[in-house]
């Protein structure tokens, strides 16, 4: 066995403009990676390769810079002349020596790829009742910031889909505006109906953001996603205390690698809830840490996806299907893009399933693969 690994570019482009509290985005960029075995037996055995996906998001993932395909390439000519095999037993030395802890999604990315070569690079990585067709995973339904007319557009869609979550972001536009959208579905359905979750991405301030909690209560919210900025922990940690929304942190868990690192920050803060995206966090085997941490100290988790394509999305999907979770989870994004790779992956009735009648379609990747 010897192993190649390669990568190409390649750019999504969104359905609708994606507004966040960090702005508005029309396309993303991220980087395949293909693994394969240069030593078959003979022309005739086919060709095994297993997939991951690199997307950092900009202004938000460590990793993110205009370095970033550079450093990926050194990693992967690092790779190459190594000549690696890779079995369960040493894929964490592996990812540990030769991708640098300040390199989340290009872990991510690689970690994943190494997982489905090594599962015969049928895009099953983790075999389960979701990868195996059997069952669905519960789902919140995300709604973007947009104009009031948009976001209501978006709310009628989820719940014709038949989420029972849903999912807003808030803090970038006029607050009265998402606070009228939040009333217009409590209006029409109870807390114990539908249940509403908000993500801030931590656009509130010191000055306001109680007051800002306080209103948003009435709206008997689930939980609200990192409220403020990070890196100010004794605000954090009062309002994981005081808040009357559940409080959920989010970006206060990027770059944070060292198991006792994220132990310190769980335990000082200990919020009610914490939001584990692998792209972010530097893939399965840092996500698993954070999971063991959190039951230990008693705080719920659940997984979102960081709008990677449905590459990713599978490999999340399938992972998240290890645990016995019972908060729906944040895999809703499979759909936003219209240019994303064809796949077994559809939602019905506020769940994500793997056994869709379309096949995995990577033809658009055939020629662009780039060799270090």
């Amino acid at each position: 066995m010897s192993l190649l690994i390669q990568y190409q570019p390649y750019i999504l482009r969104f359905k609708f403009d994606a507004g966040t509290s960090r702005g508005v985005m029309k396309q993303k960029t991220s980087w395949l990676v293909k693994i394969s075995d240069q030593e078959r037996p003979d022309s005739s055995t086919p060709l095994r390769a297993g997939f991951g996906e690199c997307g950092p998001l900009p202004g938000l993932s460590i990793d993110d810079g205009p370095d970033f395909e550079t450093k990926l390439a050194e990693i992967c000519g690092l790779f190459n002349s190594l000549d690696l095999e890779v079995f369960p037993f040493n894929l964490p030395i592996i990812l540990e020596q030769l991708i640098p802890a300040e390199l989340p999604s290009i872990r991510f990315g690689i970690e994943t790829a190494l997982h489905d070569f090594m599962n015969g690079g049928e895009k099953i990585l983790f075999k389960n009742d979701f990868s195996q067709k059997k069952t669905g995973i519960d789902i919140n339904g995300l709604v973007w910031m947009g104009s009031e007319e948009f976001m209501h557009q978006q709310i009628e869609e989820k719940l014709t889909q038949g989420f029972t979550t849903i999912k807003i972001k808030v803090g970038a536009i006029d607050f009265a505006q998402e606070c009228r959208v939040l009333e217009t579905i409590r209006k029409r359905f109870s807390s114990e109906e539908i249940t509403l979750r908000v993500d801030a991405n931590g656009a509130f301030v010191a000055g306001e953001v109680e007051e800002k909690l306080n209103c948003l209560a009435q709206y008997s919210l689930h939980s609200i996603e990192q409220p403020v900025a990070i890196a100010q922990p004794e605000l954090m940690a009062q309002l994981a205390a005081t808040s009357p929304i559940p409080v959920a942190l989010d970006e206060e868990l990027i770059g944070k690698m060292d198991y006792m690192e994220k132990f310190s920050l769980l335990k000082s803060i200990h919020p009610p809830y914490i939001i584990l995206k692998p792209t972010l966090l530097g893939g399965f085997q840092q996500c698993g840490e954070w999971i063991e941490i959190a039951q230990r100290l008693s705080i719920g988790w659940w997984i979102t996806s960081a709008l990677e394509s449905n590459i990713g999305l599978n490999a999340i999907a399938q992972f998240t299907a290890q645990f016995e979770t019972t908060l729906p989870q944040g895999l809703g994004t499979g759909q936003i893009y219209e240019n994303n790779f064809s796949s077994p992956l559809n939602i019905r009735q506020g769940k994500l399933y793997a056994d869709g009648p379309e096949t995995w379609d990577l033809s658009a990747l055939d020629s662009g693969w780039l060799t270090v």
